[in-house]
């Protein structure tokens, strides 16, 4: 019989422990992972994205489901452990389940930490910690206007970017005068602070609140210099503490966390602890690569190897809001017997900062230019002598250095932090399984799979450990866990091939999971479609769940309806059907969206084909990778500043690219002068009308990463207009990796590679040729299920449970 290992909390923490295990000794284990939340582990450090509209849940699971049964794990989700009997061995949960285990791992994390001032029960007052917090946020900036997060941390300033991405007006408010004080020198943190203040963020710092105020719904923050601040919303963000009343009831030694020794192990036999719940001499890790570190420790102890115990920790953080990087590790503040070297560059943003004690490096500060924080770091790491390095060389290496330094790194040196893997174990794993990319290096190794930060270091490792087999031009990422095949060796091989299903492009090109995976599926999908239009059969299963219902669905298990409006322009009729279905079908709420279209939420699974039936109006396909909205102002036809038929170009271009399939979500805008009042220069394409002519501009961005739009060209007539459109839209749907903006794009080839593309007239005509029969190719599934009874029957059976 397998010994049994039972893990509490299907964190972080508790799966990366159940990785290393079933990598260091496949199938000797019979694990059971019990996990509170609905979802299998997700990268908390990504919740942000969620937050800000620039990922979606499905898109942060550390494995996915298809990963958890072929390993053999049994995995139980929304089931909490409610007592644990050291003595014989047993856990119970929630839902009755006595589960016995010969082995016990406590992943139980952190809860948020909750200021005990008076009102914090009011409704309207959330944390940010896990999905179903992101989710409420969401819900409540549709309604709401007002929000105020309370803590000025990472934490903290990562809501405030999410929540003025959904178009609320955010205050933070901190206790200090200076924002993330336990990471960032004074120096940094203004400069944090001013940049934003640009993106729209209210500092309200050295504030204390003594209570929150409203009736039963939060109305606003009292602080105790008297001053008051209006709210609907308040985020508290101030911190966590470790989860460890399970372990405490049972007797456990716990003080701030579950204390444990250096191979993990509690005070009882049997009993280990890992993650934000432990403590480890004295201290409690809040960060990933701690936690990461712990596990491997912790799985290598399990399986038999007690041989590298864990001795603690150098934390760093590391943060991008909105473009901007921060990087902080180790001491960042001058004290006796630490020097620092800063450079400063006023005029560019950046500032860089080390501190050197009895010759070693022992913390760097870095705000804007945060490239050399993987070098820094393995310095600190490796407690490296910099007496003879020139100073200023630690900040600003030569240019041809790289090569240099992966030369001078040892063996052992930490690379990914996050994850805890050495130059060693990547130069080994490049050698001995002969991995020749840095995507195929991070399935391997998980070098780079967190933050990212270690990826440029990862990426020279690479070039030197292969010389002259290094390849430049092959250093896309697998799509998936899979395959080791980038995105264009795949798209290139179901070209040569002429594949036409993706159970073919499974078995043909040697996918390791022969049913594929929720991230490669969509995406193949997609690349079918876009290389055989006209052949191609969609598959629905593939798709999205959004996608399949035709609507969004919402945290309460109902749906939203977004009927099409082109160029946001609708009639008394269509306002008419819109208030007749939502009266006969109890619509809870009418929401005019930031795309000019009405948004009819609460709408119930079983009435979505009743629902599109009665409103016999096109899908704004709100829900779809395609064309979403064009935006518009009111134009020349009724502005006084209007210098161009806005309306009628956009519902031209919205008529013509709707049910376009795209890489990701596009939005287009159209202003009739350079005022912009339909917020062209941060669309995915932008016009603006000017004297006599139109300008257009591509790759701009409104979510987690604003990014004003690059001018494509100026045109002056609406036909050009819709022929650059069409050839841009055509090589975007073409080239780019499936879910990648256009902002991300248009950054990766570079605006200047689009712009010659699209200057060869013979090239603009073939790519519009291609996307005209892409065009021909769509159709509307809400159409075809009205007039043919066999399809809406199909439909409706996908809505049974």
């Amino acid at each position: 019989m397998r010994e049994r290992i039972l893990v509490i909390g299907n964190g972080m923490a508790g799966i990366r422990c159940v990785e290393e295990i079933v990598k260091l000794k496949p199938n000797a284990y019979d694990i059971t992972v019990i996990g509170k939340e609905r979802t299998p582990a997700y990268d908390r450090i990504q919740l942000s994205t969620v937050l800000q509209g620039n990922g979606t849940i499905d898109e942060l699971l550390i494995k996915p489901l298809d990963w958890y049964e072929e390993q053999k794990v049994t995995l139980k989700t929304d089931e909490a452990v409610t007592e644990i009997d050291k003595d014989q061995r047993l856990v119970y949960t929630n839902k009755g389940d006595a589960l016995p285990y010969d082995r016990l791992i406590i992943a139980t994390g952190s809860n948020p930490f909750i200021i005990p001032f008076p009102g914090v029960d009011k409704k309207g007052v959330i944390t940010f910690r896990d999905i179903d917090d992101c989710n409420a946020m969401i819900e409540s900036a549709k309604t709401m206007k007002k929000a105020v997060v309370i803590g000025g941390g990472l934490l903290g300033l990562e809501a405030a970017r999410g929540l003025l991405n959904l178009n609320m007006e955010v205050s933070v408010v901190h206790n200090t005068d200076a924002l993330m004080d336990r990471q960032l020198d004074a120096t940094a943190s203004k400069m944090l602070k001013d940049e934003l203040e640009q993106q729209g963020m209210t500092f309200l710092m050295e504030k204390e609140t003594t209570h929150v105020t409203g009736k039963e719904q939060v109305s606003g923050l009292a602080f105790k210099d008297g001053e008051e601040i209006e709210a609907d919303l308040v985020v508290m963000a101030v911190g966590i503490k470790p989860n460890i009343a399970l372990a405490s009831e049972t007797g456990l030694e716990t003080n701030r966390g579950i204390v444990v020794d250096d191979f993990m192990k509690t005070s009882h036999p049997g009993i280990y602890a890992v993650g934000e719940c432990a403590e480890h001499r004295g201290i409690a890790y809040g960060l990933v690569a701690p936690l990461y570190e712990q596990a491997v420790v912790l799985a290598k102890s399990i399986s038999g190897d007690e041989s590298g115990p864990y001795e603690g920790s150098v934390v760093f953080t590391k943060l991008k809001v909105s473009g901007v990087d921060v990087f902080s590790a180790g001491l960042f503040q001058e004290e006796e017997g630490v020097k620092a070297i800063r450079i400063h560059d006023e005029s560019e943003g950046i500032y860089k900062k080390i501190m050197i004690a009895d010759q070693k490096i022992v913390g760097t500060v870095m705000f804007g230019d945060t490239s050399d924080s993987s070098r820094i770091l393995s310095y600190m790491r490796s407690e490296m002598n910099v007496e003879k390095l020139k100073k200023v060389a630690l900040l600003e290496p030569e240019q041809d250095g790289g090569d240099d330094l992966v030369a001078s790194m040892l063996e052992s040196e930490i690379v990914c932090g996050c994850n805890g893997v050495t130059k060693g174990c990547i130069t080994k794993a490049i050698q001995d399984q002969g991995l020749r990319t840095v995507g195929e290096i991070k399935g391997c190794t998980n070098a780079s799979r967190s933050c990212g930060g270690c990826q440029p270091l990862v990426s020279q490792i690479l070039e030197h450990t292969l010389g002259d087999a290094f390849d430049a031009s092959n250093q896309q990422e697998p799509i998936c866990g899979c395959t080791s095949l980038s995105r264009n060796e795949i798209v290139e091989a179901i070209r040569e091939k002429g594949i036409q299903t993706t159970k073919e492009v499974y078995h043909v090109l040697d996918f390791g999971n022969k049913e594929g995976c929720s991230k490669c599926r969509p995406s193949l999908n997609y690349y079918l479609g876009m290389l055989f239009p006209e052949e191609y059969e969609d598959e629905a299963a593939s798709r999205f769940v959004n996608e399949r219902m035709h609507a969004n669905i919402q945290n309460d298990g109902t749906f939203s309806v977004v009927p099409r409006m082109y160029g946001g322009v609708t009639t008394s009729d269509q306002l008419r059907k819109i208030a007749e279905v939502s009266d006969k079908y109890e619509i809870k709420m009418l929401k005019v969206t930031g795309g000019q279209r009405i948004d009819m939420l609460g709408a119930k699974k079983d009435d979505l084909p009743s629902i599109w039936a009665d409103l016999d109006m096109p899908s704004g396909y709100a829900y779809g990778k395609a064309l979403r909205t064009v935006k518009t102002c009111v134009g020349e036809q009724f502005c006084r500043f209007g210098t161009q038929d806005s309306i009628g170009l956009g519902v031209r271009l919205e008529k013509k690219f709707e049910r376009l399939q795209t890489p990701h979500k596009v939005k287009m805008a159209v202003s009739a002068c350079p005022r912009s009042c339909a917020e062209s220069g941060f669309k995915d394409v932008g016009i603006i009308g000017v004297d006599g002519a139109w300008e257009l501009y591509v790759g701009g961005n409104g979510g987690i990463n604003i990014q004003g739009g690059h001018l494509l060209a100026t045109v002056t007539t609406d036909e050009e207009v819709m022929k650059t459109t069409g050839a841009y839209l055509q090589y975007y749907r073409e080239t780019a990796n499936y879910l990648e903006r256009t902002s991300a794009w248009v950054e990766r080839v570079g605006i200047d590679h689009v712009k010659e593309v699209l200057s060869d007239e013979e090239e603009k005509n073939n790519l519009n040729n291609r996307i005209d029969i892409a065009l021909r190719a769509t159709r509307d599934p809400w159409k075809e299920a009205l007039e043919d009874r066999t399809v809406r029957q199909q439909f409706e059976t996908i809505l049974q449970p």
